[in-house]
């Protein structure tokens, strides 16, 4: 928890802040008694990892043991003792270990903090983090740009893209909570070789299908080194070594037959082909994105780099400050001068930039507009990349600590214990549609985001479709806020309405599991602000599951946990606990970009 939870309904009742207010002036008190008039320790108050050692444990002792000059479990015993029970707060306190004083808070404190959690309501959770109060300026909130997915438009979105596109966009979902302004961007590399490539894919099956060309046979298409092949029953072949091979390439070549006839035969690859494969490819991504629940507030156009002169712009200033130089007829950037291991190629001998020009000057621009901090989210395939922008781009005035790297680790679809190993139709990978054509965005998205990102993320397409809402993660947290409503249902069938925040005794809850769910909502803030500050959105992610694997069992056990009964008022101290639940799952999941469903 955090100051913010007794902010949401101006009580500043906050259960973790006031333990903290007492252990301060407990301290003060141990001070001033010892003659020492400096500052008070800055303490821990940490959950215990073992359920019997309380709900917090403080160090504040051990702090000042060397200090006082007095051993730690002395000072522990002379805190318990000016604490107390903290004006109820408290149940009981117990000095463990070398001098921790472990800390059981008495039950009205949790109690209480469901009407905390319903006054709030959507706003439960959300609260300025610490970094945002350091980079506040004036008041102002700080600006963070989020860049991800940023995929080349040359072909459909694998798994691989979902996996960036929701995790950038939680990180984005969760910073905003947090207090950030925040902009969503893709990359649009439309600029390269990789375009090039793409023009000529789309030529080369335009040709085939006016039947001015054959296909390349199955082993050159296999084999790139034989790509490359004079003629095919006496017909030239055109389709390039490392061509874009999937289907789609087809499409958009037959489309321009049927619109233009033979009358792009001597067009270039680079002309006409490219620009309708680009146009037609990004709308499918932009779809494709949609679907899963992701929009972006600015595509930035890595072509305007060269238009606008940023790539000779950026060699020039490199030049300036001695970390450019020229060998065998290519442009290098004197990495190993900044620590790196190696220097990189930025220019080709060709004349063409490499991918880290680019790169380079597009980070710069990016601070250019205003960022306090830029966070990028890419694959693993690009971890080399980035040491070496971040360089460059802190050689070019960007202070290398407000560019961050979220790395995420590849996707593998399975089924039946093996892999899917790529698209039916679309591509040579599996693509974002397919999957989710068979589990639906909310099972897409909640799967997706449940792993840690650096860890590789094996994708169970058998338990992703399984409807059974015990067996799938996804459901089980989205039937455990369903069930509330459902309560709420039942409860108006028999003319009951639904407390409002302060229209019930909290302190009829006093079960264990009831107890124990309420500690557990209470913590949501806390898990919001440590999933932001990491960029690691699977934590809320798990949180969840923590909750509905109480809240679902809770529900099970009808005679001694029934929430509607004879009882009116055990039955509205329920009802708020179900309101409360309902507040903190349909939050998290809207974190995750997870529906919250009323019924299932």
């Amino acid at each position: 928890m955090n100051a913010a939870l007794g902010a949401a309904n101006g009580s500043g009742d906050d259960v973790k802040e006031a333990l903290r207010e007492k252990v301060e002036n407990a301290l003060r008190g141990l001070l001033d008694a010892a003659g020492d008039a400096g500052d008070l320790p800055v303490f821990a108050l940490e959950v215990p990892r073992q359920k019997d050692h309380g709900d917090y444990s403080c160090n504040a002792a051990m702090l000042l043991a060397k200090r006082l000059g007095q051993k730690p479990r002395g000072i522990a015993e002379d805190l318990k003792a000016r604490i107390g029970d903290a004006g109820g707060l408290v149940a009981s306190l117990d000095v463990a270990g070398p001098g921790f004083l472990n800390v059981k808070l008495a039950d009205s404190g949790w109690q209480d903090l469901l009407h905390v959690i319903i006054s709030a309501g959507a706003r439960f959770g959300q609260s300025e983090s610490a970094e945002v109060v350091a980079a506040k300026q004036d008041g102002a909130r700080p600006k963070v740009q989020v860049e991800f997915v940023s995929a080349n438009p040359t072909g459909p979105l694998s798994t691989g893209h979902g996996r960036q596109g929701i995790l950038g966009d939680c990180i984005a979902r969760l910073l905003e909570a947090t207090g950030w302004d925040v902009t969503r961007e893709y990359y649009f590399n439309d600029g390269g070789r990789q375009m090039r490539v793409l023009g000529d894919s789309v030529k080369a099956r335009y040709l085939e299908h006016l039947g001015l060309a054959a296909p390349p046979p199955p082993a050159a298409l296999a084999d790139p080194e034989k790509a490359w092949v004079d003629q095919v029953d006496g017909l030239p072949v055109a389709f390039p070594a490392d061509g874009y091979q999937g289907d789609y390439i087809a499409d958009i070549a037959v489309a321009l037959c049927e619109q233009e006839g033979n009358s792009l035969v001597d067009e270039p690859g680079e002309g006409r082909f490219r620009d309708e494969a680009q146009r037609v490819i990004f709308e499918d991504i932009e779809k494709t994105l949609a679907r899963i629940g992701i929009d972006f507030d600015v595509y930035f156009n890595e072509r305007s780099l060269y238009d606008e002169g940023k790539l000779e712009e950026t060699i020039h200033d490199l030049r300036l400050a001695g970390l450019v130089y020229d060998a065998e007829g290519a442009v290098w950037f004197k990495a190993t001068e900044r620590g790196l291991d190696r220097d990189r190629v930025v220019i080709k001998s060709s004349g063409e930039p490499t991918y880290l020009l680019p790169d380079i000057a597009y980070h710069r621009e990016k601070f250019r507009r205003g960022f306090d901090l830029v966070i990028d989210v890419q694959g693993a395939d690009h971890i080399e990349q980035f040491p070496f922008v971040r360089e460059a781009t802190e050689v070019l005035g960007v202070d290398r600590d407000r560019v961050e790297l979220v790395m995420h680790q590849f996707v593998t679809v399975t089924s039946g214990g093996e892999r899917v190993k790529q698209s039916t139709r679309k591509a040579t990978f599996v693509t974002i549609d397919e999957v989710v054509d068979e589990v639906g965005s909310d099972v897409f998205r909640f799967f997706m985001i449940e792993r840690k990102p650096d860890g590789h993320l094996d994708f169970d397409l058998d338990l992703a479709k399984d409807k059974n809402w015990r067996k799938n993660p996804a459901y089980y947290v989205q039937y455990a806020h369903a069930r509330t409503h459902g309560i709420e249902r039942k409860a108006a069938e028999q003319g009951i309405v639904m407390p409002l925040a302060n229209g019930f005794d909290a302190g009829r809850l006093g079960l264990e599991e009831e107890i124990t769910l309420v500690k557990k909502l209470a913590t949501f803030p806390e898990v919001v602000i440590r999933a932001a500050e990491g960029r690691e959105p699977h934590h809320v992610a798990y949180y969840l599951r923590e909750v509905a694997g109480l809240w679902n069992p809770y529900l099970q056990d009808g005679v001694r946990h029934r929430v509607i009964s004879e009882d009116a008022e055990l039955s509205a101290a329920r009802l708020g606990l179900a309101l409360a639940i309902r507040n903190v799952l349909a939050s998290g999941l809207g974190l995750l970009g997870v529906s919250a469903p009323e019924q299932m």
